[in-house]
């Protein structure tokens, strides 16, 4: 990924705006740059939130809703105002069992996400 790529500064985060990623899945990208991204990710009853890993350490706070997280073989239900801590290359995933919305943070960035983004203010 290339440095120096920011978010802009302020920013609102309405799901109609959000990216469709499928599955009952909508994302919005918030502040970020090269080193740290947060996302709101909003999932329909049954979104299944699929098993996978990724280098970047994860966190992952519950605004609503409830889901079952799997962490590193490990699982749990969490409703408003749980979170959860994915290491480094931990396999990860969710079942979302009532309608939700996930607060993730990443470090670094997930470049992945970002693409050709460009640098705004």
């Amino acid at each position: 990924m290339t440095a120096h790529i920011q978010s802009k500064l302020f920013m609102t985060s309405p799901r109609h705006e959000a990216e469709e990623l499928g599955g009952g899945i909508y994302r919005t990208l918030l502040g970020h740059d090269d080193r740290i991204l947060m996302a709101k990710v909003w999932f329909d009853g049954g979104a299944v939130g699929d098993v996978h890993k990724h280098h970047h350490s994860q966190v992952s706070y519950v605004l609503s809703g409830k889901f079952e997280v799997e962490v590193d073989g490990r699982k749990q239900v969490l409703d408003v105002g749980g979170c959860f801590f994915v290491p480094s290359m931990a396999l990860h995933g969710s079942v979302c069992l009532e309608p939700g919305v996930l607060l993730d943070v990443f470090s670094p960035a997930r470049e992945d996400f970002l693409g050709g983004e460009a640098v705004s203010s």
